[in-house]
């Protein structure tokens, strides 16, 4: 039967292919339903003509069909491109978008014929194209990742060489952005053209073009997955290959600077978290209200972390709208060393929980804000209590260390909502001594006057089961509030870290400070 439809559309992806027009061949190939009229019809011509069972003949016509594209400009074979127009036709032909596991596999493979089409002499053609299905992959698969209902019977995927190897399970979202990376690392190992990579008029070109349109869509998977280490990778490979970042249009720079802010971010580097992400906000459009929100809610948690809290102003912007009554409270709480409020603040039971979770900066901000809000203390219970000396007689200002901890095991009490006990304070004893957390270890005590032996016969019965490997442990301790040493440690490490001047003073259990002018720790 004749295929008119199908012979036209060959035909016209001849033509952009002799024209190199990579844009225009994007626009052209639909791969999301609904179709146009004329893709209907080619659909239509394809399942009479070339069902499923006829895929040879289906690439047969192909290769037919474009007969003078069989070898490229530069040499390379177009055998991968004949193949990937191919698979395109059987894409459209068999894809049902209510199926999105096999709309996912589909897709996957067409990426993947495409990838190997990249590799021609003029690959930088289909660059485009590979850019588009890697975006709409990307959201195809984090879409069926938060679908745990539809990935249920999904026992394993390999998405790379090597995967079934190492036993460890690969997501959709993962395999997604192992073959995603494929392609990018294609586009950063380009060697056609220059040998730094840009044309005459200094702008990158082939397939360097699409370097960080490529990262970006391969981190964002990464990042949803929480594969730091692959996307440590990509950032590896644009460093030692890739031209400078300054060369790229705004929104590749923004978005990119953006990721590399997450994941130092992630790792813990917040100095250079900061550094890339405000780099971000500054270069990111004033109209792109929601992509200026998430770097700054990034940037924000970097610079408290790092004890630099925002100004009211930035509250007033249109990015940061319900940004202050998450972050205010917890820089209020910083500042004043206030444990019992920091805590709760940061405790699973407050309402801002979920949302700072879902963003993933609830334990960077519970754990490395420990630094300023000890800091904090210190400088406030100097402030109640401490020595400001005497610069006639060159005395040095010092803060008592007990101080620091009395209010440092009131505070922590409070938080907790433990009565505070002054005999637990002076005595440097840990509360509740003796008792356990868990109920089934609680038990009600043997009278005195029954015998031994009924002692042991009745012990099951008044105790429940106990495992004779747990018969002589001792009990833990309640809470675990401060002690003076670990607040000792704690004012010795602030000294380490250049945050308190001066020395502490073991024998007297104080802290004096060394060169202030306005004797401020």
């Amino acid at each position: 039967m004749a295929t008119p439809t199908v012979d036209k559309f060959l035909s016209e992806i001849a033509r952009l292919m002799q024209q190199k027009n990579g844009t225009q061949m994007q626009d052209f190939l639909h791969y999301e339903p609904p179709w146009p009229p004329l893709y209907e019809r080619m659909v239509a011509e394809l399942r009479h003509t070339y069902p499923a069972a006829e895929q040879s003949g289906l690439e047969q016509k192909s290769s037919n069909t474009l007969p003078a594209l069989e070898e490229g400009d530069g040499g390379g074979s177009f055998t991968a491109f004949i193949s990937f127009v191919a698979k395109y036709f059987a894409f459209i032909r068999d894809v049902d978008v209510s199926q999105l596991l096999e709309t996912h596999d589909k897709l996957k493979a067409l990426l993947g014929q495409a990838s190997i089409a990249l590799s021609a002499s003029t690959g930088f053609i289909i660059l485009p194209t590979v850019i588009s299905l890697s975006r709409t992959l990307s959201k195809l698969a984090i879409g069926l990742d938060n679908r745990p209902d539809l990935v249920a019977n999904l026992t394993s995927r390999e998405a790379s060489m090597g995967a079934e190897e190492a036993g460890e399970r690969v997501t959709l979202a993962e395999g997604s952005a192992n073959l995603i990376r494929e392609a990018f690392k294609k586009c950063a190992s380009e060697r056609s053209g220059n040998a730094s990579g840009l044309d005459n008029n200094g702008k990158p070109e082939g397939r360097r073009t699409g370097i960080y349109l490529m990262a970006n869509v391969c981190l964002k998977l990464f990042f949803h997955c929480r594969k730091l280490r692959s996307a440590e990778q990509i950032f590896a490979l644009i460093y030692q290959q890739s031209p400078p970042l300054s060369l790229y249009p705004a929104a590749q720079r923004t978005t990119f600077l953006y990721n590399l802010g997450r994941y130092h971010f992630a790792n813990n580097h917040f100095y250079r978290a900061q550094l890339a992400l405000q780099a971000a906000y500054s270069q990111c459009h004033r109209q792109a209200t929601n992509q200026r929100r998430l770097i700054l809610i990034y940037l924000i948690a970097s610079n408290i972390i790092l004890g630099r809290f925002p100004k009211p102003q930035i509250y007033q912007k249109p990015e940061a709208r319900g940004l202050r009554e998450r972050f205010e409270p917890i820089c209020r709480a910083l500042i004043k060393g206030d444990i019992a409020s920091f805590r709760t603040l940061t405790d699973v039971d407050n309402p801002f929980t979920s949302w700072f979770l879902r963003r993933r900066i609830l334990l960077q901000v519970t754990n490395r804000c420990e630094v300023v809000l000890w800091r904090s203390l210190a400088r406030r219970t100097f402030l109640l209590s401490g020595n400001r000396g005497d610069a006639t007689n060159r005395k040095a200002p010092t803060l008592s260390i007990e101080d620091v901890f009395t209010l440092a095991v009131f505070l922590e009490k409070r938080a907790r909502g433990i009565g505070v006990v002054k005999s637990d304070v002076s005595t440097n004893r840990k509360p509740n001594a003796g008792e356990h957390t868990n109920s089934i270890f609680i038990f009600p005590p043997t009278p005195a006057d029954t015998p031994p032996a009924q002692a042991d016969d009745n012990a099951e019965e008044h105790h429940g089961y106990v495992d004779p490997d747990l018969l002589d442990c001792v009990d833990p301790p309640g809470p675990d509030l401060p002690t003076l040493e670990t607040v000792e440690s704690m004012i010795a490490s602030l000294v380490d870290q250049d945050l308190l001047h001066g020395f502490i003073s073991h024998s007297q259990k104080r802290f004096a400070i060394t060169g202030a002018k306005n004797t401020s720790p």
